[in-house]
């Protein structure tokens, strides 16, 4: 092709040559110009004057044409030469192709990268989510932080100021409740009172009435409030809360119990006292009672029942389902058995079956620890075990009480006026007291 564009040069110089010589004789008239007009000059449309023209600019453009060709053999020359490496190239190296699909390792490669950085820019967003979520995590416990060290200052305030007792424990003290009243204790209410191998003092509720006689109360269930499926530890130390007005439920714990029932050679007499649904009140006294050491497992002996319109289930109950019954749910002589320590003469474990600690046998016929149900009657198709709080000479064992106490006195205040009578009906102070 270069060879072709410098042919096509050299023609048109040997064009403007001849041109050139030819017009350099032709002088314009009117004769040689299809028009002579003055408008137009010396020249006309015949290119009459146009061998003046060229030959003004001729010098200039035969050295750029020089040039020019000179520039066109050098490129012609590369040409060639090139062309005669590639021809030296190909006889040297017949096989040598060009490589096919060179690039497409590295093309994967970036594809590779490219879908990395992406993972990258996912996990970064996450990344971020996360941290703002933590961020307003952070805030939010500083948040409440501050709200704790301004009530801990408030308290701290609160702590500087003389303390204000809000429950109303009574000054006497005695071993028992009646040594209490005998001090001249006139009052129901909170007293502190340490049993002679006591270790130290410790807060009971004493009933005191009219006649002088102080009741020292072990147990207490009246609303339901406090759940009595306790562990061994639980019912050894006592639970729940005293009262100065007798309006909340407990258990005073066994080894108390054991304190006060065994303090001194006078003998104790139990009293349960218990309410049913429709507010009937019936007694049940047990002559000696004693509650043994842990080492005996807190062992439960009375010498007899005394009397009582309650019934004395404690002697256990023919529910006529085996002529064994009576003998196997009586209570006399039964260790304390808990859901976790087992001690009852079951193969199972009747503390764990019914969700409460007592003395149980095979099982029982009084249970006074057991599931508050409300209304009384507690039979459903669902329920196996009689649970509730059950005294079967009273009611049968799906009636659960409305309220029960057990409580203590020695037997010397026994048959003194002013004591309970057989229907259950008593005299005690009325004095107002308030809760905890």
């Amino acid at each position: 092709m270069l060879q072709t564009y410098s042919r096509a040069l050299l023609a048109f110089h040997s064009f403007l040559l001849l041109v050139s010589a030819c017009l350099a004789q032709y002088v314009p008239n009117r004769d040689n110009c299809c028009i002579l007009d003055e408008r137009f000059g010396e020249f006309c449309p015949t290119t009459c004057g146009i061998a003046d023209f060229f030959h003004t600019y001729q010098t200039d453009a035969d050295r750029d044409l020089t040039i020019l060709e000179n520039k066109i053999k050098q490129i012609t020359n590369f040409t060639n030469e090139a062309a005669h490496m590639i021809r030296e190239i190909k006889i040297t190296n017949p096989q040598m192709t060009a490589p096919q699909n060179l690039a497409d390792p590295f093309i994967h490669k970036s594809r590779n990268m490219i879908e990395e950085i992406r993972r990258y820019e996912n996990t970064i967003i996450e990344q971020e989510t996360n941290i703002q979520y933590l961020q307003e995590l952070w805030q939010m416990n500083n948040n409440a932080i501050l709200k704790l060290k301004q009530r801990a200052a408030q308290l701290e305030k609160q702590c500087q100021e003389p303390c204000k007792q809000t429950v109303q424990i009574q000054e006497l003290t005695g071993k028992d409740c009646q040594d209490v009243a005998n001090k001249g204790a006139k009052k129901s209410g909170l007293y502190f009172i340490k049993p002679l191998k006591a270790k130290q003092q410790f807060l009971v509720y004493c009933e005191i009435d009219s006649a002088g006689n102080g009741w020292t109360v072990l147990q207490r269930r009246l609303d339901g409030s406090v759940d009595f499926k306790k562990n061994w530890v639980q019912y050894a130390q006592g639970f729940g809360h005293l009262s100065p007005s007798d309006t909340t439920e407990y258990w005073i714990g066994n080894e108390k119990m054991h304190a006060l029932t065994t303090q001194s050679t006078l003998p104790y007499v139990l009293r349960v006292e218990l309410k049913d649904w429709n507010n009937q009140k019936r007694t049940a006294d047990y002559h000696t009672f004693r509650v043994g050491p842990e080492t005996d497992k807190y062992r439960l002996t009375y010498t007899y029942f005394m009397s009582g319109n309650a019934g004395d289930a404690f002697d256990g109950y023919d529910f006529g389902d085996d002529p064994s019954d009576k003998f196997f749910t009586s209570h006399n002589g039964m260790q304390f058995s808990t859901y976790d320590q087992d001690n009852d003469k079951f193969e199972g474990n009747c503390a764990l079956q019914v969700g409460a600690g007592w003395w149980m046998n095979r099982c029982s016929a009084g249970l006074l620890n057991g599931k508050y149900y409300q209304g009384g009657n507690y039979k459903n198709p669902n329920l196996v075990y009689d649970n509730g709080i059950t005294w079967a000479t009273f009611h049968d064992r799906w009636y659960s009480m409305k309220e029960t106490k057990m409580m203590i006195i020695p037997f010397s205040r026994m048959g003194l006026d002013g004591q309970q009578a057989q229907d259950g009906s008593k005299k005690v102070g009325s004095d107002k007291r308030g809760d905890i």
